[in-house]
């Protein structure tokens, strides 16, 4: 059983009791059956982010109480009750509590995350898998230290995202947005980047393995220390740059490449071009690197020229 399972369910139950509820009354309320409350608090089953939410409302908390990290800062104040259907009531004197919560440290798994804002660094150092984020305002999200598998953050925004010293795999970001995004120190594997938008994204010092980046936009785009596997791109690639990275099994097919800088790249005589389209500037940045010209058409301002 996942530790943050058993720990989320631990909580559930502790609230629960000094809220003066049964298990039958707590799933009365939130409308499902009282096994299912039962499995939360054994740690057999684990509710998604809206459930907890609504939890921490029931029980007058902040939704961080459900980290395992949490540290209660005066347990002893939360000491008043409440009948069913009846809410802890406030102080005037004290402000309205506002949900500051923070997912990081933890295990995660079968979440449904879709359609969240404000996220930042909230998911550090976790590990996530079979989650979703479909839909979700991740801009600014940093992930440091995470091990990310089969999830899905088709359509998420993730504009000038984070993602450090960090393992995901088999994950899709299909039509996400990757703009001004920044990836160090990780490995990216087995995912689908398919017409994302990775305008202005840097990837320096990583890993990017058997991804699919059909349509995917490639503008202002760095790539510095990549290490390339069983990559195929297609659709256009302008003014971005590819600079000590090493290619293996990779092809550019049916691209447009234009104003693209390519140094000190190596086993780029190994990368195939093929049915792809160049003006003069990267052709002299390809040869100059050792490129296979076969499969390379100059654009010309109204012509093309046969290499």
């Amino acid at each position: 059983m996942m530790l943050n399972s058993t720990i989320i369910g631990n909580k559930i139950a502790e609230a629960r009791k000094k809220s003066n509820l049964s298990q039958a009354e707590l799933a009365n309320i939130i409308s499902i059956s009282p096994q299912a409350v039962g499995k939360w608090e054994r740690g057999e089953s684990m509710p998604d982010i809206t459930t907890l939410n609504r939890l921490a409302e029931i029980f007058g908390l902040d939704l961080n109480y459900f980290s395992h990290s949490f540290q209660s800062a005066s347990n002893e104040k939360q000491n008043e009750t409440h009948s069913i259907g009846t809410p802890i009531e406030q102080s005037k004197e004290e402000p309205k509590k506002r949900f500051d919560w923070n997912m990081s440290n933890s295990n995660w798994v079968d979440a449904d995350f879709s359609g969240l804002k404000d996220l930042k660094d909230k998911f550090s150092s976790s590990n996530i898998k079979n989650c979703k984020f479909i839909k979700s305002d991740l801009s600014g999200l940093t992930l440091k230290g995470n091990a990310i598998t089969d999830c899905d953050f088709s359509q998420s925004d993730i504009r000038n995202g984070k993602i450090y010293a960090s393992e995901i795999s088999k994950s899709t970001f299909e039509e996400a947005s990757l703009i001004d995004a920044e990836v160090q120190q990780s490995e990216i594997k087995n995912c689908n980047f398919n017409n994302s938008n990775l305008s202005g994204a840097e990837l320096i010092n990583s890993n990017f393995q058997k991804n699919s980046i059909d349509n995917a936009v490639l503008k202002h785009t760095s790539f510095k220390n990549i290490g390339f596997s069983e990559i195929t791109f297609g659709g256009n690639i302008e003014d971005c740059s590819f600079e000590n990275c090493s290619f293996k099994g990779v092809k550019f097919e049916n691209v447009t490449i234009l104003n693209t800088f390519f140094k000190h790249n190596r086993k780029f005589n190994k990368v195939e071009f093929i049915n792809c389209k160049v003006d003069k500037l990267t052709f002299a940045f390809l040869k100059s690197n050792g490129a296979k010209l076969e499969g390379i058409v100059i654009i010309e301002e109204q012509s093309t020229e046969k290499i």
